[in-house]
């Protein structure tokens, strides 16, 4: 066990010790959760978390296995070490450790506090299994990215009762969060502050992100909503000034799409940049809802360009949750169990219905051409083939947790949102137009809310009683039945049908479909041999099998692949190119010029004499 000096400030929260004096009656204390970001060793901090007087003979602490959004078996536990039970006395107790999550104290009425380090997630071999945007990092004096639920852990029985959460950190950097600061404190010296957060209960202490670092935020209103934006950029390439044009565009756009949901006046966006992927550092990318904030993880190589496309696809995903299921949420949702989780049956509203409208609404602004909506929408249809599409999406749903069902879950971005698509049209049908899933949102809104759960079971009936008696059909056949939805049959009541096309695509990617694979034994990359090549590859002689050593004089491998796709997103027509290949353990080199990529593709497109109910229709689905 490696020793930690810690500072003055420091030892007076985590050793002194609450007063035996046990007969005056006092009023419920909350819990006080400290975390030490400034005696950092290896990258650990230290953590204490100090209940209130135990009257029970034992206690459980634990550290979340899952927590919301994430729907996967993380063990965030597995990042702590050095656990300790402290009496009231200062002295070390014995303990039970149940699991990776879970330490059982026995002799409760003793306990002062509990103590641990935490590792960051980041510096993990592949991160420990669990997304980045859950994740977190510890770089002393630089940057803090605190997905709380990976340091705050809680005793069993008190998750409802308040939280007060005290950071001690260095005085040059400044919390990102959509939380309020109750207090700051001044350290002992001008080098460190203590910030204080006072909280209802334990679920407002994970929903709340924080992201200490050097200064770089902004800010802007967008009606009666604040919107901030803080971001870490290792290197400098990108500020919250230069991300905050395309996020104030697509978050004006959000909300006049949204019209009267609004139930937040403050929304943070937590943007990570990481500097070297998956190389002691962030390497999966995407981002985590919070009811008024978000997690952003990306790459820093990227271009401006593309990460601007990125973080609009990505973010205005994680703001939509704001109506589900932050907002519209069954009972397991709303009293998660984060150690023994319940799942609802209802990732398709969650998640799909949530991943529809971030595609929905760019189409409805005009941020996105119609073409490229029914783009996307196909791609969604042609990865969620390469899943089972006869397994009800409620029974996956319930069960995504288990071996048998969690590998499905990617499929919930993708047929989950081709479910919202094929109810919203069905919607309008009905409806003449009038009413869509956004209304039904609405609608469900009003009935519930985020402080009333409905009951998972009595969902389905909700809906069919707001709407129409033919949802319960839609309902018994495309979601709780085994009957893959006829996509051709919902598209051609727009008036679109499947067409095949020369179109543009990209210089390594088709849509969501990529010309290039890994060699797993080398990490070099390799264009596919089962696969048609676009105009490009063909015009400069790339044949399927090949393996690119280095484009222009960069080399590239599967480290650097995404540099690839960034830079090849900025190539210009006509400019030179020299693709320095391997075929058949042959180094050649291979020389021309750009062209613009194209391939034939089975795309949906608007038939060019639809009749006038279809093109009400289609009007009332994407502009309505």
């Amino acid at each position: 066990m490696k020793k930690i000096i810690l500072g003055v400030a420091t030892a007076s929260i985590l050793f002194a010790c609450k007063t035996q004096n046990v007969t005056e009656t006092k009023p419920e204390q909350p819990t006080l959760a400290s975390i030490n970001l400034v005696d950092v060793e290896d990258d650990k901090v230290w953590v204490t978390v100090d209940p209130d007087r135990f009257t029970t003979d034992s206690t459980t602490f634990y550290i979340p296995k899952t927590v919301p959004g994430t729907y996967s078996t993380d063990n965030y536990g597995k990042f702590s070490e050095n656990f300790k039970a402290i009496n009231y006395k200062g002295e070390e107790m014995p303990f039970i450790k149940v699991d990776e999550n879970s330490w059982t104290i026995t002799k409760a009425k003793d306990l002062d506090k509990v103590m641990y380090q935490v590792n960051d997630s980041f510096d993990w071999e592949d991160e420990g299994g669990v997304y980045s945007m859950a994740g977190t990092n510890i770089l002393k004096d630089k940057n803090f990215l605190l997905n709380l639920h990976g340091f705050v852990g809680y005793f069993e029985k008190t998750k409802e009762k308040s939280f007060r959460l005290e950071i001690l950190r260095p005085a040059d950097l400044i919390p990102g969060t959509a939380l309020e600061v109750d207090q700051t404190i001044n350290g002992q010296t001008s080098e460190t502050k203590t910030d204080v957060y006072n909280l209802d209960r334990y679920f407002e202490v994970i929903d709340n992100p924080i992201m200490y670092s050097s200064p770089d935020t902004t800010s802007f209103m967008v009606e009666d909503m604040k919107v901030l934006i803080n971001v870490y950029s290792p290197n400098g390439k990108f500020s919250a000034e230069s991300l905050r044009p395309n996020m104030e565009k697509m978050i004006r756009a959000q909300k006049k799409f949204l019209g009267d949901i609004n139930s937040t006046d403050k929304y943070a966006i937590l943007v990570y940049l990481s500097a070297t992927p998956g190389e002691e550092d962030a390497g999966n990318f995407g981002a985590l809802e919070h009811h008024t904030s978000t997690v952003v993880v990306m790459p820093e190589t990227m271009e401006a360009a593309a990460l601007d496309k990125s973080m609009t696809d990505i973010v205005s995903h994680e703001f939509f949750h704001i109506i589900t299921p932050l907002g519209i949420h069954s009972k397991e949702v709303h009293y998660f169990d984060y150690n023994d989780p319940k799942m609802s049956q209802h990732l398709w509203l969650y998640e799909g219905v949530t991943e529809y409208f971030a595609n929905l609404f760019q189409v409805n602004q005009g941020l996105i051409s119609n073409q490229e909506f029914y783009d996307r929408m196909v791609d969604k249809i042609n990865i969620s083939k390469r899943f089972d599409d006869t397994v009800p999406f409620t029974v996956m749903s319930k069960n995504i947790l288990t071996d048998e069902y969690k590998d499905s879950y990617y499929n919930v971005y993708q047929k989950g949102a081709l479910i919202g698509m094929a109810l919203d049209i069905r919607l309008r049908e009905l409806s003449g137009g009038k009413m869509g899933i956004l209304d039904l949102m609405k609608k469900l809104n009003a009935k519930y809310g985020k402080d009333k759960p409905f009951d998972d079971d009595q969902l389905i009936s909700d809906i069919v009683e707001l709407t129409y008696p033919q949802i319960q059909n839609f309902f018994d056949t495309y979601i709780t039945g085994t009957t893959p939805i006829p996509y051709n049959e919902f598209f051609a009541k727009a008036g679109i049908e499947e067409k095949e096309v020369m179109s543009e695509v990209g210089y390594f990617l088709k849509g969501q479909t990529p010309y290039i694979t890994a060699n797993q034994e080398t990490m070099q990359i390799m264009f596919r041999n089962n696969i048609e090549l676009n105009t490009f590859h063909k015009a400069l002689e790339i044949q399927g099998g090949d393996t690119v050593k280095s484009i222009n004089g960069t080399e590239y491998n599967i480290k650097n692949v995404y540099d690839l796709i960034s830079a090849s997103n900025e190539w210009k027509e006509d400019d030179a190119i020299t693709m320095t290949i391997i075929r058949d353990g042959e180094e050649m080199k291979l020389q021309g010029k750009i062209t613009k990529p194209m391939d034939n593709e089975m795309k949906m497109v608007e038939i060019q004499n639809a009749d006038s109910e279809q093109m009400e229709l289609r009007n009332a689905w994407l502009k309505g």
